[in-house]
C-alpha cells in the first residue's frame, strides 16, 4: 500500500501525526502498567480574551462604574468575596472553592509590550516567550522535552481537543490530543485500522508509510489504553451537561484511575467578547464555574485534590472602558486562577490593577506570566525553570 492509499483510507491519520514520540516506546505486545510519578497539573484556558474586570469586580471603585456604566455590575450583584473585590455573580458556584482556601487569585498578570491579537498574545502567553520573539515550541512542551530525554518511564501529558496547542509541542515531544476517550476507541477499533496494523510494511515501503503505521499503532495503544483507564473508576459526582463539563469529568475519572498522566489541557472558547459582552461572559463563566465546583468536589471526594493544581488563564483581558456596542475591546493585564490542595497563600494574592494609573487606557501588568510559570515547573513538577524558559523568572510563594 501507498502513501497516498494510506492517507486516503484512514481517517485517523491527520490525527495521529500528533502523537507524541514517547509513545513509540510502547510494545503492543506487552501489558499497560502505570503508576502515579508526580503531581498533577491542570490547565484550563480560556479562548478570545476574558474580561477579567467583569470576572473580579472591584465593586468599590467608583472608576470602575465611570469607565462601565451600562456595563459594570452592581454592588448589590457582586459576590462580595474581600473588602474590595468580589466575583462575577456567574461564578457563584467557586465561591465555596475560594471560602474553604482552595483558590488562589492572581490580579494584574501580563508580559512587557502586550500584543492584542489572539493569535500573537496566545503563541506568546503558549511558548512563554517574549513580544518580541518567537519559538516553535511551548513550555510544557520543553518541560516534555527536558524530563522525558533520558527517562525510563516518560511523563505523558494530554489535551481534551482535537488539535493539540502550542504549549504542549516540544522539539522532540509532543503532548496527546484527543477530545473523547470513547470516540477514539472506536475509531482505533475498526477492523480495517486492526488488521492494517497487524501488516508490516516491506523493507523498501516508503519512509512515510513506515512511520505512518508506526504512528497509526501507536495511537491505537493509546487509545485502548485511556479507555481502560476511564473505565476503572467512573465519576459518581454529577457534573453539568456541557462541554467543559465532560471534559474535566474525563480528566478526573483518569485521574482516579492513576492514568500514567501527569499534564491535562482544556479550553473553553467564546470570550472575544465585542458585542453584548454581559450574557455572553456570564453564560461561559457559570459552565466554567459549574464544571470546575464538580472537578474539585470529585478530586476532594477521591483524595486527590492535594496532588493536583488546577491553572486557569486568558490570552489577555479587555479594555477598561466599555465600547459603543455593549461590549469590551482587546486589552491586556488579566487575572489568573489557581486551585488545589497545597496552596499557600489563598484568595486574592495581590491588589487589583489600579483603574487610575492605565496605559493608555489599559491596565499595567503587574506580575509577568512567566513567574507563575516559573514556580509552576520548580514548585510543582520539579524540573529547573531557566533552561525551559530561556531566562531566570522569579518564584512566587503562593506554592
Amino acid at each position: 500500500m501507498n502513501r497516498r492509499i494510506f492517507l486516503q483510507k484512514t481517517a485517523l491519520a491527520s490525527a495521529a501525526l500528533w502523537i507524541p514520540n514517547f509513545l513509540y516506546g510502547f510494545d503492543t505486545a506487552q501489558p499497560l502498567a502505570s503508576s502515579r510519578s508526580g503531581k498533577i497539573l491542570v490547565v484550563v484556558q480560556f479562548s478570545g480574551g476574558n474580561d477579567g474586570l467583569n470576572t473580579i469586580v472591584p465593586f468599590r471603585n467608583d472608576l470602575y462604574y465611570k469607565k462601565r456604566p451600562s456595563l459594570g455590575i452592581a454592588p448589590d450583584k457582586v459576590l462580595k468575596i474581600g473588602a474590595e473585590l468580589g466575583f462575577n455573580p456567574a461564578l457563584a458556584a467557586l465561591q465555596p472553592i475560594f471560602d474553604d482556601g482552595a483558590m488562589t487569585v492572581i490580579n494584574s498578570v501580563g508580559y512587557p509590550n502586550p500584543d492584542r491579537s489572539h493569535f500573537r498574545s496566545m503563541d506568546i502567553w503558549h511558548t512563554a516567550s517574549g513580544s518580541e520573539n518567537y519559538l516553535p515550541t511551548g513550555w510544557l512542551g520543553r518541560y516534555l522535552d527536558s524530563q522525558c530525554a533520558d527517562c525510563a518511564k516518560p511523563h505523558y501529558a494530554l489535551e481534551v481537543d482535537d488539535s493539540l496547542s502550542l504549549a504542549l509541542k516540544g522539539n522532540s515531544r509532543n503532548g496527546f490530543a484527543m477530545s473523547n476517550i470513547k470516540q477514539l476507541q472506536r475509531a482505533t477499533n475498526q477492523p480495517f485500522l486492526k488488521n492494517l496494523i497487524e501488516q508490516t510494511p516491506a523493507e523498501h515501503a516508503q519512509h512515510n508509510v513506515a512511520y505512518l503505521y508506526k504512528t497509526l499503532a501507536d495511537t491505537q495503544q493509546s487509545a485502548k489504553y485511556l479507555y481502560q483507564k476511564s473505565k476503572v473508576h467512573p465519576s459518581i459526582t454529577p457534573y453539568p451537561a456541557t462541554e467543559i463539563g465532560r471534559d474535566l469529568q474525563q480528566i478526573a475519572e483518569l485521574i482516579t484511575a492513576d492514568a500514567d498522566t501527569r499534564i491535562y489541557y482544556v479550553s473553553l472558547g467564546g470570550f472575544d467578547t465585542h458585542v453584548k459582552q454581559r450574557k455572553q461572559q456570564e453564560k461561559l463563566l457559570q459552565q466554567y464555574a459549574e464544571a470546575m465546583a464538580a472537578f474539585v468536589k470529585d478530586l476532594k471526594h477521591n483524595q486527590l485534590l492535594d496532588e493536583t493544581l488546577i491553572m486557569t488563564f486568558s490570552e489577555f483581558g479587555r479594555r477598561v472602558s466599555e465600547n459603543a456596542s455593549g461590549g469590551t475591546d482587546h486589552g491586556t493585564a488579566n487575572n489568573v486562577f489557581l486551585m488545589g490542595g497545597q496552596l499557600k497563600k489563598q484568595g486574592f494574592y495581590n491588589a487589583a490593577a489600579s483603574l487610575s494609573d492605565l496605559d493608555n487606557g489599559d491596565l499595567k501588568y503587574d506580575i509577568d506570566f512567566r513567574r507563575i510559570y516559573a514556580t509552576i515547573i520548580e514548585g510543582w513538577l520539579g524540573a529547573e525553570a531557566k533552561p525551559i524558559l530561556g531566562s531566570s523568572f522569579q518564584k512566587m510563594d503562593w506554592l
